[in-house]
């Protein structure tokens, strides 16, 4: 896979401008509770930025789909970095917490869908290629490898340099990275001309599979949000908060370790039968995540949600290829990672809650809750997963021969 040509040009920027997505929500939360002193502020305008990304980002994907990946970039890099760079100066000056959510706003709808893009392009370059599952499982482990990075580093600048270390840091690397990839003009997606456009640029929420694939990514979602917020409150609980990173690192070297191994394998069990078992399998490891009563156990349960969780992520982004036309593509991405986002936001909120007014350890509830109604609206609703049919009907005859039907 890493020898298609031109790969190489947008995996390596591509990797950089994707680092800031990861550093984004943590950066502002140690930001401003070290202004504030509060973590509800902190967490209320990291929040504000995430739903604001979700909202979004399916958006920009939509534009990058009908103008290219280039057209989209370039202010959205330069709306994001402004927008972050305000924030910051904000929260520095203690502003009241109405102008930071205001600022908060404009930062997470400009966050630019650098994974979209990428996986967009891996479509170009393999097309039908049955290395496209390979390419899936290659940017999931990527993405992980980015969620465990960049949270690390956010965390290191703000508590070793200064609080605002960590956003002024994502908003250069998404302007540095973000313009590197943009120049990538060779490997973008081709723009689809006018006359096709009627026919293959209707939004990718019209599919029906896409808006239960959608479903899914809001459980995947509720699962890394529920896990952010338990883990940290478990190892308070125990008095051994400093485990918190230890035990989410095995989590996602769960998702990493699993992802690697869905790329190396040739499947040929149909994908969207795949993502019913497998998400079988995430629902029924989440659901056993509030009994943990042990770092030990709690560390074995993480790694098997871990490992669910890649190909699940894999699966529907593969069945993305057979669902939805070449031309709204990067819209279809977008609308999962925003799904993703969303779920978290939410399971971050609410778990925060059962953690606040329960007991130590009810926020893992949430990725229960949040993969078994996924789970039964994918059973449910199963054969929308079907891929399109791949024959075309010739609307042009010549003379008297009427239509007919090809492959």
């Amino acid at each position: 896979m890493l020898r298609t040509p031109g790969a190489w040009t947008f995996l390596l920027p591509g990797f950089a401008a994707r680092q800031p997505f990861a550093m984004l929500t943590i950066s502002i939360v140690l930001l401003v509770q070290h202004t504030t002193g509060s973590y509800g502020a902190a967490g209320a305008a990291a929040a504000a930025t995430g739903v604001s990304m979700a909202l979004f980002a399916p958006y920009s994907g939509r534009l990058a789909d009908r103008y290219g990946q280039r057209a989209v970039l370039l202010p959205g890099v330069l709306v994001h970095t402004v927008s972050g760079l305000t924030l910051t100066s904000l929260a520095l000056a203690h502003a009241p917490l109405w102008a930071l959510f205001v600022a908060a706003v404009p930062t997470g709808a400009s966050v630019p869908q650098i994974g979209p893009m990428v996986r967009s392009r891996w479509g170009v370059a393999l097309k039908d290629s049955p290395l496209m599952s390979t390419a899936a499982a290659f940017e999931s482990v990527t993405d992980e490898l980015t969620f465990v990075l960049g949270p690390l580093l956010a965390t290191a600048l703000c508590t070793a340099v200064t609080p605002a270390a960590g956003l002024v840091t994502e908003a250069s690397l998404t302007l540095v990275g973000g313009l590197l990839f943009a120049a990538q003009k060779g490997t973008q997606p081709p723009v689809a001309a006018a006359g096709h456009a009627r026919v293959e640029r209707g939004s990718a929420l019209r599919i029906p599979g896409v808006r239960v694939l959608i479903v899914a990514f809001l459980g995947i979602g509720s699962v890394f949000g529920g896990m952010q917020v338990s883990l940290a409150a478990f190892t308070e609980s125990i008095g051994s908060p400093g485990l918190n990173g230890v035990l989410y690192g095995v989590f996602a070297a769960g998702n990493m370790l699993s992802g690697i191994v869905c790329g190396a394998l040739a499947w040929r069990v149909a994908p969207q039968h795949r993502l019913v078992v497998g998400y079988a399998a995430l629902a029924l490891t989440a659901s056993a995540l509030w009994t943990a009563h042990s770092a030990l156990f709690l560390a074995g349960l993480g790694l098997l949600v871990g490992m669910c969780i890649a190909p699940a992520l894999i699966t529907g982004y593969t069945l993305v290829e057979g669902l939805v036309p070449a031309g709204a593509r990067t819209e279809a991405f977008t609308w999962l990672t925003g799904a993703v986002a969303l779920g978290q936001a939410a399971a971050v909120t609410v778990a925060g809650q059962l953690e606040d007014h329960l007991w130590g350890g009810a926020g893992f509830l949430v990725p229960m809750a949040g993969t078994v109604l996924a789970l039964a609206t994918l059973v449910t609703l199963r054969s929308r997963l079907a891929p399109r049919s791949t024959a075309r009907t010739v609307a042009r005859g010549i003379g008297h021969r009427a239509p007919v039907t090809v492959d």
